[in-house]
């Protein structure tokens, strides 16, 4: 009888790539947050939308990453979602005050906002798409 080894766990799921990544985005954000001046778009209004949707998207994708490293703790699971949400809100406000520190730049709690609403709107899409799962089970 022949003993077959159980396939190795991708990496991308192993608990400890959850939080590297997790880590790795929050450094990602502080490093540009950390930028004297980011470039600059000729057209005014159009870097302004440009910046705010990275803005919202950056957050939305940390909002992701919180959410799939805490997958990995004994959190029970109905406070995961709004423990990643409130971790995700948290460093968007330190991120703003971290940029009052930096010359040239400034915090903004409209940016705060647009953060928010970007994890918020990721939020909606898993909750969606969590209805819509147990609504075809």
């Amino acid at each position: 009888m022949t003993k077959t080894m159980p396939s190795p766990q991708p990496i991308y799921r192993r608990p400890w790539m959850r939080w590297l990544l997790l880590i790795g985005w929050m450094a990602a954000i502080f490093f540009v947050s950390n930028q004297p001046q980011l470039p600059q778009i000729p057209t005014s209004w159009v870097d302004l939308v440009v910046k705010k949707l990275a803005h919202a998207t950056a957050y939305a994708i940390l909002f992701g990453l919180w959410l799939n490293a805490l997958n990995t703790t004994q959190i029970a699971t109905k406070n995961r979602m709004p423990l990643a949400l409130m971790l995700t809100l948290g460093y968007a406000i330190s991120d703003e005050w971290h940029q009052t520190f930096v010359p040239g730049r400034h915090g903004q709690v409209w940016d705060v906002l647009i953060d928010s609403t970007g994890a918020l709107i990721f939020l909606a899409v898993i909750w969606r798409a969590r209805l819509a799962k147990e609504g075809n089970q």
